[in-house]
């Protein structure tokens, strides 16, 4: 199969965490702080996940949590400061890891091209923040009802 380097696969809780991170962009300017149930359900993340999820964001410095009746979680800093590959290696490690990267017996040229591919894909998810995605989300909208 020439080509194919086969999938690069991240887990459903960098899903989640960029589906809840994503919730709380958009109720960021609302002044009040979003609950783990309305994440949850607003994002169809299972709250078992979703309670895990936001720990690591808060350790993290990407959410952080009110206590209290009107308590919730709200983003830490804004949306333009949080990135995409952010919130991934906040609940998933590495964005890209190959073993061949460590594997001294892994040719020098492969291991090259693994660092090459790892570094394209650390780029790409550090230069998409959130505010983007929210803003691109409302063009959309906005497009749609012309």
């Amino acid at each position: 199969m020439a080509g194919y380097l086969g999938r690069v696969k991240l887990s459903v809780k960098s899903d989640y965490a960029a589906r809840a991170v994503l919730s709380l962009t958009r109720h960021h300017g609302k002044g009040r702080a979003m609950k783990v149930e309305e994440l949850g359900t607003e994002n169809r993340i299972p709250p078992k996940y979703l309670v895990q999820i936001l720990i690591d964001l808060k350790s993290r410095g990407i959410v952080r949590s009110v206590r209290g009746k009107e308590g919730g979680y709200l983003l830490a800093r804004s949306a333009a400061e949080i990135t995409l590959g952010e919130v991934i290696r906040a609940v998933h490690g590495a964005v890209f890891d190959s073993p061949a990267l460590s594997d001294p017996g892994c040719p020098a040229e492969l291991r090259l091209a693994w660092q090459r591919l790892q570094s394209t894909l650390d780029e790409t998810a550090n230069s998409i923040s959130f505010q983007q995605l929210a803003d691109e989300a409302g063009s959309r909208q906005r497009m749609y009802y012309i």
